[in-house]
């Protein structure tokens, strides 16, 4: 009898554990993961804001099975040091500039590339379309997953010396560019000393003179104080600067096929959110370099044309290294996207 109580609540006490395990599981609490996401912008720029969002949304769509941290002002490392960390899987996720991303595809250049865009929208047609997905396809390999594309704005010219108002003002001017060969032969050919240097440590050389000036999206010099140590912008949208949300594949492939619906749905949701940002920032930012003692100057289109045909060879460079076909491919959908806006 002894025997047959003892069995008789053993396999009661199994039962009622198995019954919680369940009712635990449909609630997602053995599923739950929990997940950084680093990034360089501080927490007022868009990009800070959109990944916040991303981070409420991957919850929200995984029934808080996926608890992401965010981080911002390059609290995680360099964008290099973060990227290898994702593909490493000691960090889940990274959104940011496309420079480390290079170096891994190399398609990735075709961003570089100078005077491609005329508008956001030709932009936004060309980061959701078909040559955009085959680079997140070619990041699989490296231990990349890419969710979405997203932007970060034109780049446009500053520095603490002249306003540029023509080809021949860049002449001399010491400018940090990014770390890429495109960024460096372009800058080079249009007559400046370019200089390549992480972003961190772009500020501290402008302070101290080291460096005349800089090029980036306009919101991203804002937030990052740019108006404090240069005194002239010229608009020049010589190449729109997009960032990439990716995750690392060790990480992916432990999340269930719901999770992953659910992660993937916010992250499109809140790229999109951070485009509208951008949007809606570099309506006034202008404005607020100009109350700042900032002199902001447009280049014209007939300069820009000269500036553009300068740096063709630039563009015959690199085109075989990005790919001809690749190349080739961009353009088209550039194209297209620019006969339907019309």
């Amino acid at each position: 009898m002894n025997i047959q109580r003892n069995s008789f609540k053993a396999a009661r006490r199994l039962a009622i554990t198995a019954v919680a395990a369940l009712a635990m599981g449909a609630t997602g609490a053995f599923a739950e993961v929990k997940a950084k996401l680093g990034q360089a912008m501080p927490d007022s720029h868009p990009q800070s804001v959109a990944m916040k969002k991303f981070a409420e949304l991957a919850s929200t769509y995984t029934n808080g099975n996926v608890k992401i941290q965010t981080y911002s002002s390059g609290v995680l490392g360099s964008d290099e040091k973060e990227l290898q960390a994702v593909q490493a899987g000691t960090q889940e996720f990274y959104i940011g500039t496309l420079a480390p991303l290079s170096t891994r595809v190399k398609e990735v250049q075709i961003w570089d590339l100078p005077f491609m865009f005329q508008n956001e929208r030709e932009v936004y047609a060309l980061l959701d379309g078909a040559s955009s997905k085959r680079i997140f396809q070619k990041l699989e390999p490296t231990g990349l997953v890419g969710l979405t594309w997203t932007g970060m704005g034109f780049r446009n010219l500053s520095n603490s010396k002249h306003s540029v108002a023509k080809l021949e003002d860049v002449n001399g001017l010491k400018i940090r560019v990014m770390a890429n060969p495109v960024a460096l032969d372009t800058w080079k050919t249009i007559g400046a000393n370019a200089v390549p240097m992480a972003f961190a440590e772009v500020f501290p050389a402008l302070e101290i003179k080291a460096l005349d000036g800089q090029e980036n999206p306009l919101l991203h010099m804002y937030a990052n104080k740019m108006q404090e140590v240069q005194k002239y912008i010229s608009v020049t949208n010589h190449v729109y600067t997009p960032s990439a949300l990716v995750a690392s594949k060790k990480f992916w492939d432990t999340l269930s096929p719901a999770d992953k619906a659910g992660v993937q749905k916010a992250a499109v949701e809140a790229g999109l959110y951070q485009r509208q940002l951008l949007d809606q920032g570099n309506a006034d930012v202008i404005a607020k370099f100009k109350a700042d003692g900032v002199t902001v100057n447009t280049v014209s289109p007939a300069e820009l044309a000269r500036i553009q045909d300068k740096v063709k060879p630039v563009v015959a460079k690199f085109s075989p290294i990005i790919g001809d076909e690749f190349v080739k491919g961009f353009y088209d959908e550039i194209a297209k996207a620019r006969t339907a806006s019309k």
